[in-house]
């Protein structure tokens, strides 16, 4: 699958808070996420995807080969698929009691601990 997005998308466009591939929403939404599905299961889950991934990122950078890219070793992506990384992603997340009250949302650099824990337990090494 291509992974061109139309400027009329680049709206809509997300990044995985673990793994900073970005992708549109909808993609997220049918495929989930190429490198970080078979823990998070994203696909077809819009709460999922709400959690885990964000709209707020700096910086983008596009691996062709991250086996043997040395900005893929330095960024810690060389064992993800090819395709299109930011360079910093910013969560916000809300706590059970603010989803309920639609309150104030806190913002963090980091995924909720219950997460943390599925992705550790997944092997793979989480660093905010």
């Amino acid at each position: 699958m291509s992974n061109f997005v139309p400027p009329s998308q680049h709206r809509s466009l997300r990044a995985c808070m673990v793994c900073s591939i970005v992708l549109p929403g909808s993609r997220f939404r049918r495929e989930g996420c190429p490198n970080c599905e078979e823990f998070l299961e994203l696909s077809g889950h819009d709460d999922a995807i709400q959690e885990c991934t964000s709209q707020v990122f700096e910086g983008l950078i596009t691996l062709t080969d991250p086996t043997s890219s040395w900005v893929a070793r330095w960024q810690r992506l060389d064992s993800y698929v090819p395709g299109i990384y930011a360079v910093k992603v910013t969560g916000i997340v809300r706590t059970p009691l603010q989803t309920h009250q639609l309150a104030h949302t806190h913002t963090i650099t980091q995924l909720p601990e219950e997460i943390i824990s599925t992705v550790e337990a997944a092997g793979v090494k989480y660093i905010p």
